[in-house]
C-alpha cells in the first residue's frame, strides 16, 4: 500500500489530445449530423429517383390527371396554409443602429476628486469607508458626474436632475439619428427607461417635445426597473412590433445620477454613490424587411425572469428614507445570491432555446444521471461560448462579473467589454449593456453570423437576457462610439 501511487485522471488521456479538443470533435459531430443524415437523405431518394423510366414517369402523370380534384385541392390547401404561416409568423426585429452618449471632459472625476468632494460632505468614516468600496468596485479614474455634483451645494435640486437626464437623452438622439439619417417623425415608437427620476410631464414627453415627434406615436415611459430596464424596453417594442408592421421604434436608456445621490450617513445607502455614474444609449429598432439590410443585428431572443415573489428578491434593492428621512437606494447584503438565483433561473430557460444539440444532451444526461440513478456527479454547466461568440454583461460591480465569469467559466476575453466598460465609464444603469457592445464593436469583433449575449439585473429582482445576431461586419474604422477616440489604450490591467 505504501508503494501505491496516485493517478493524475489528466494523464488517462495522451498528452497529444487535450479534453478540449475531445469536446470541440463530440460538438461538431452531434452539430453536423443532421446535415450528414440530411445528405444521405437527398443522395438515397436520387438513387431511387434514378431508376424510375420515362414509361413510370408517364403512368405517374395519368395517376395524377386521373385525380385532378384531389390534387387541386390539395395544392390550394397547402399554399393556404403557407400565405397563413407568413402572415401570422413574428416579425424581425432589426437594430439599425445605437449611440452611447460620452460627457465632456469637464465632467470628469477622477477618484481622488471624488473623495475630496465627499470630505466636504461627509464624516471621515464616511469616506473611509467609501474609499474603501471604490477601491474594490473596478471602476477607473475617468468616470463621469452630473453638473450639480462639483457645485458647493450639497443637496442638488429637481432642477438640476432635469438638466442631466435633458443633456443625456438629447445628446444620446443626436448622435442616432445623425448616424442612421432617419427623420424623428418617421419614428412610431418610443421607449424611455429612466430608473428613479420620474418628473411630470414624463422624460418620454420630453422627448416628443423636444424633436416635435407626431401625435400619434406611441409612447412609452419606464421606471423603477432598474438596470434591466433597457431589456424590457426593447422587449416591450418587440411586442409592439407584432401588431405595427413598418414601424421605427426609438428606445432611450438612461439614468439620473443627481436624483440617486445620497448624502446621508447609512452606509447601505452609500454604497451606489461610489459605483454609479452617468452615462445614457438611444437605440434604433425596425421590423420593416427593408432595412434589414442596413441594419446591424437582428433580435433572436429575450428570455426575462422575475423573483418578485421571494421576499429575499423583491428587497434586494429598494430606495427608501434613512432615520434622518434622507431619501437613498439600499443594496442589501444579500443581493450577490439573489442576482445568482436569478440568473440561474434565466439561464435554465435560455439554455434550450439557444445551446447546441451537444451541450443540451449533456447537460440532460448529467441531470438524469442524478436525479434517477442516484449517481454523485457534479452537475455539468452548458458550455455557453458554443452558443455565442461575445457576452456583454451588466457592469454592476467586479464582484458580479467575477461570480459570473467562474459560473458560466468565461475566460478573460470574452469578459473585457464588461470589466472594461465598468473600469472606464462606470455603472450607468440600464445603458451599461450598450456601452459594452460598442467597445465589442470598437475592437472589430463582431463579425457577420456572430451571436451576441446581453445580460442585464434590476430591482424587483429581475434577469433579463436578450440575443442578437449580427448581420454583418462592422468595421471599427467606420464605427463613431465612445471607445473610438481611447480603443487602443485598453484592455488595462484591473486589481
Amino acid at each position: 500500500m505504501g508503494d501505491e501511487k496516485k493517478v493524475n485522471p489528466d494523464q488517462i488521456i495522451p498528452s497529444s489530445v487535450k479534453l478540449k479538443d475531445v469536446k470541440l470533435a463530440y460538438y461538431y459531430i452531434i452539430t453536423y449530423s443532421k446535415y450528414l443524415l440530411l445528405t444521405l437523405l437527398l443522395v438515397t431518394i436520387s438513387l431511387h429517383l434514378s431508376t424510375y423510366t420515362t414509361e413510370d414517369l408517364f403512368i405517374l402523370l395519368n395517376h395524377l390527371k386521373q385525380n385532378l380534384v384531389l390534387v387541386i385541392v390539395c395544392s390550394t390547401t397547402l399554399f393556404l396554409l403557407a400565405v397563413i404561416y407568413i402572415q401570422k409568423r413574428p416579425r424581425n426585429v432589426y437594430l439599425v443602429n445605437f449611440a452611447c452618449y460620452k460627457p465632456s471632459d469637464s465632467l470628469m472625476c477622477p477618484i481622488e476628486s471624488y473623495l475630496g468632494r465627499a470630505s466636504q460632505i461627509f464624516n471621515e468614516e464616511h469616506v473611509a469607508f467609501q474609499k474603501k468600496i471604490i477601491e474594490r468596485s473596478g471602476l477607473g479614474p475617468k468616470t463621469y458626474f452630473p453638473e450639480a455634483f462639483f457645485r458647493e451645494s450639497a443637496d442638488p435640486s429637481f432642477t438640476d436632475a432635469r438638466k442631466e437626464v435633458e443633456m443625456l437623452a438629447f445628446g444620446a438622439i443626436d448622435e442616432l439619428l445623425a448616424k442612421t439619417g432617419v427623420n424623428a417623425k418617421d419614428i412610431g415608437v418610443l421607449v424611455v427607461s429612466s430608473g428613479i427620476f420620474c418628473p411630470t410631464p414624463s422624460v418620454s414627453a420630453m422627448v416628443v417635445n423636444h424633436y416635435k415627434l407626431r401625435s400619434n406615436i406611441l409612447s412609452y415611459n419606464i421606471t423603477g426597473m432598474g438596470c434591466s430596464a433597457g431589456i424590457i424596453s426593447i422587449n416591450l417594442v418587440r411586442q409592439l412590433f407584432q401588431l405595427h408592421s413598418n414601424c421605427y421604434a426609438l428606445v432611450v436608456c438612461l439614468d439620473s445620477t443627481t436624483q440617486g445621490w445620497y448624502i446621508g450617513s447609512n452606509r447601505s445607502m452609500l454604497v451606489p454613490n461610489c459605483i454609479f455614474r452617468m452615462g445614457s444609449a438611444a437605440i434604433l429598432l425596425s421590423n420593416r424587411s427593408s432595412d434589414r439590410h442596413r441594419s446591424k443585428y437582428k433580435l433572436v431572443q429575450i428570455v426575462g425572469t422575475h423573483r418578485g415573489s421571494d421576499d429575499k428578491s423583491y428587497g434586494a434593492v429598494s430606495q427608501g428614507e434613512d432615520e434622518d428621512k434622507r431619501i437613498g437606494t439600499t443594496l442589501s447584503k444579500d443581493i450577490m445570491s439573489v442576482a445568482g438565483e436569478a440568473l440561474k433561473t434565466n439561464i435554465s430557460t435560455l439554455g434550450p432555446l439557444v445551446l447546441p444539440l451537444s451541450e443540451q444532451l449533456l447537460f440532460f444526461g448529467s441531470l438524469i444521471a442524478k436525479k434517477v440513478f442516484k449517481m454523485k456527479i457534479k452537475s455539468y454547466i452548458p458550455d455557453f461560448k458554443l452558443a455565442f461568440e461575445h457576452f456583454c454583461i451588466h457592469a454592476g460591480g467586479k464582484a458580479v462579473l467575477d461570480a459570473i465569469k467562474k459560473n458560466l467559466e468565461l475566460t478573460e476575453w470574452h469578459m473585457e467589454p464588461s470589466r472594461m466598460t465598468l473600469y472606464r465609464f462606470g455603472n450607468t444603469s440600464a445603458s451599461s449593456l450598450w456601452y459594452n457592445m460598442a467597445y465589442t464593436e470598437g475592437k472589430g469583433r463582431v463579425k457577420r453570423g456572430n451571436r451576441i449575449w446581453l445580460i442585464g439585473f434590476g430591482s424587483g429582482f429581475k434577469s433579463y437576457s436578450a440575443v442578437w445576431q449580427a448581420l454583418k461586419n462592422v468595421d471599427p474604422a467606420k464605427e463613431m462610439n465612445p471607445w473610438m477616440d481611447e480603443i487602443n489604450e485598453f484592455p488595462v490591467h484591473v486589481s
